[in-house]
């Protein structure tokens, strides 16, 4: 009896105990009461027999965290790069182990396939089955980067993340550490599954902006913008950095604009934006400023900022409310007049830049090339052409220079024979970098040829370049013609540049660029005159009345600077001549323009001699003819007649319907901000809804009716408080 209870002893010590049951598994039964027959005997000492449990194989019992670069084993796998728990037993609120713990209790299959869906939406590594496992352990193994696995697998590695940088780190400041490293691998994950699933892109971006703001730093918007990705909510980070602009009246910054841009669900970037994003981005930077000096300025509003995390993994369900929040800072993207600004002006600066984006689409391989740039502001250009831009810029100072067109475009590193259409964009490129080139393409003049002269000179920003005022045209006129009949007798004298220079500076109707424009194309007639010849051609065909228009145009024009001079009125006697008007009209032409009478042959040979002075009061009249001349002749001076430039072409886009289950902009952004939560209180989306100038009980009626018309169910239930349906995400993301 003795022996026979030992052995079963020893066979008990030595039996591993089973998941759930003691220390050593079942108890034994208590033995029987044996009745003493006949007088006592002394007991003999009983055989001491020692039994030792064995250790528990490596990984069993409590679940421990693996941190970050740290490989381990399970069984016979190898997983390196730690960020997961490993044990058989990690309690959740239930009391179940958590579904991200991998336990070496459970087998595993010998084959494993992780681009194969193998369970269902709620994962857990207890419950998945064996070649599930092993599928799981393979992803692990090969360094979770696989773009072809299932979302599944990706998730169940991301609910230890969850676990770790919430549950942990909410008790245990080494958990807390752990932050940075948990934040690199959601945007590694991000990269590689982002794309693949909007759920995942949703809750990695939400749990990497936990890991960003759980400290609440102050000023975000003085500081970098992290990468987030792009979901149907405005990452936590901008949010808090826009509500914390708003708090310290602080105008948002260019960079931290352009990260609300990208990321903000209601604004749609075209082709432009994605498939030149440096130059979309260096071109936000420079039109920003332009058009909003330091920054668009945010009010502050009712809506308080408030974040609550809403968890992946069914192991953090059963907690308190994960929540974030920030005191009085505002949620200030619950406004749409914000964002409608940014829209437009997103919108501008994506057309400036359609233009480069279709010449890279058709050479994607020229993207750097002279002709690309021509495409793009100068300010955006390369480092090199930017830097043989700024060089003649401060030859030219604040006056002109003029150089050979090869010279301009070696300089710049042109590499192939400059066509009109680069010349008009090689235009357009320098006036978005101040600087203005005669002869004026832009305005219809002939391309200049490799050997001839151009002339650039200062166009400071700011002031109008418009050519198509009637005041300018009317100059222009003045100008081409006088130049012309100037050097007709080869006697194009310094006297007679003088004179002109003189006049365009006495015009002060023009603005100061036209000025500058009007005396860089003197500079230019100086080297290459018109000739009365090729006026002539332009002019023949104009009937006598558009003649005498041009006649007393030229008369008023000469007395704006309320004196008519000798020289002037020889010049006005060769312009008559060449329009085919008698000459000896010029001093009756002048005075009556300035009076309105005739003048007698004395008269006009005082003014031949000795020249006359105006009324100034008399000079503002003198332009009355101005617009109906200049509107006669918008054409005279263009040199070549082109033919009518194809169209540009244009990028079909189809446009991003950016309404929330069809609903309006104030609805949609309501709508928004209600999946934002699971719950809300009345007296917060009171504020909401005044934010949005909505009325309550209309706007939680309307979106939950295009709910019902999107998803066939509601969005919201209840009335204090509103719960969300948040099904109907998952139906978004979908």
């Amino acid at each position: 009896m003795q022996s026979m209870d030992r052995t079963e002893t020893q066979d008990r010590g030595t039996a591993w105990p089973k998941r759930g049951g003691s220390v050593l598994g079942t108890s034994p039964s208590p033995s029987p009461a044996i009745e003493p027959v006949g007088p006592p005997t002394k007991a003999m000492p009983a055989e001491v027999v020692e039994f030792r449990i064995p250790p528990a194989p490596t990984g069993y019992g409590e679940g421990r965290w693996v941190p970050a670069g740290q490989a381990v084993d399970v069984g016979n796998v190898r997983i390196p790069g730690g960020l997961v728990y490993i044990g058989t037993a990690l309690k959740t609120a239930s009391g179940a182990n958590d579904p991200c713990l991998i336990d070496p209790s459970k087998s595993v299959g010998s084959k494993g396939d992780y681009t194969e869906r193998q369970f269902g939406y709620w994962p857990s590594y207890a419950e998945i089955p064996p070649s599930a496992r092993r599928a799981y352990l393979n992803w692990l193994t090969d360094g979770r980067r696989a773009p072809e696995a299932d979302i599944g697998f990706v998730f169940l590695f991301f609910y230890g993340l969850e676990r770790r940088a919430i549950l942990d780190a909410s008790k245990d400041p080494s958990a807390r550490a752990d932050w940075p490293n948990i934040a690199l691998e959601l945007r590694r994950l991000l990269s590689i599954y982002g794309e693949k699933s909007g759920s995942f892109r949703r809750y990695a971006g939400e749990l990497l902006d936990w890991v960003s703001l759980a400290d609440h730093p102050s000023k975000l918007y003085d500081k970098p913008v992290p990468d987030f990705p792009r979901t149907n909510e405005l990452p936590l980070y901008l949010r808090l950095a826009l509500g914390q602009a708003a708090v310290d009246g602080v105008p948002v910054p260019a960079r931290l604009a352009l990260a609300w841009v990208r990321l903000e669900p209601n604004v749609y970037l075209r082709t432009p934006a994605q498939r030149c994003p440096e130059q979309f981005e260096a071109l936000f930077h420079l039109k920003y400023r332009e058009n909003f000096g330091a920054g668009v300025e945010l009010p502050k509003n009712r809506t308080k900022l408030k974040f609550v995390y809403q968890p992946a993994s069914s192991g953090l369900h059963g907690y308190k409310e994960l929540a974030l929040h920030f005191g009085e800072t505002p949620d200030v993207t619950v406004l749409t007049a914000p964002v409608k600004r940014l829209l437009e002006f997103v919108d501008t600066v994506q057309t400036e830049l359609e233009p480069y984006s279709r010449f890279v689409g058709r050479q994607p391989q020229a993207r750097s090339s002279l002709e690309g740039l021509l495409q793009l502001p100068a300010p955006l250009w390369p480092e090199g052409a930017r830097r043989e831009l700024e060089a003649l810029k401060s030859r030219m100072g604040e006056g002109m220079v003029m150089l050979k067109f090869q010279e301009l475009l070696a300089k710049l590193g042109a590499t192939s024979t400059f066509t009109k259409e680069k010349t008009i964009a090689l235009a357009r490129a320098l006036e978005s970098a101040n600087v203005g080139m005669e002869p004026d393409v832009l305005a219809g003049a002939r391309a200049p040829k490799p050997e001839e002269r151009v002339v650039l000179f200062a166009s400071p920003a700011g002031e109008p370049t418009s050519r198509l005022t009637s005041a300018y045209r009317a100059a222009l006129l003045t100008l081409q013609l006088s130049s012309a009949v100037a050097s007709a007798d080869s006697e194009f004298s310094a006297a007679e540049m003088s004179h002109l220079r003189s006049q365009i500076q006495s015009w002060t109707h023009l603005t100061p660029n036209h000025l500058r424009r009007l005396l860089a194309q003197l500079r230019l007639l100086m080297a290459m005159p018109v000739t009365v010849t090729s006026l002539k051609k332009k002019l023949e065909p104009l009937d006598a009345a558009v003649k005498e228009a041009i006649a007393r145009l030229m008369a008023t024009l000469v007395q704006a600077d309320g004196t008519v001079s000798p020289t002037e009125v020889k010049m006005l006697e060769k312009a008559y001549t060449a329009l085919g008007i008698d000459s000896k009209r010029v001093f009756t032409d002048v005075h009556a323009v300035a009076n309105g009478t005739k003048v007698s042959p004395a008269v006009s040979t005082k003014v031949e001699q000795t020249g006359f002075k105006l009324d100034p009061a008399r000079i503002a009249a003198l332009q009355k003819d101005t617009d109906k001349v200049s509107a006669l002749l918008a054409n005279i001076f263009v040199e070549e007649a082109e033919t009518a430039a194809p169209a540009p072409e244009v990028e079909v886009e189809v446009e991003a319907d950016t309404g929330l289950m069809g609903l309006d902009g104030p609805h949609t952004a309501f709508a928004r901000m209600l999946l934002s939560r699971p719950s809300w209180t009345r007296a917060e989306l009171d504020d909401v809804s005044s934010d949005l100038e909505l009325m309550l009980d209309g706007a939680l009626e309307r979106v939950n009716e295009a709910s019902f018309d999107a998803y066939g169910v509601p969005l919201i239930e209840g009335d204090d408080p509103v719960e969300v349906n948040t099904e109907v995400l998952e139906k978004i993301e979908a």
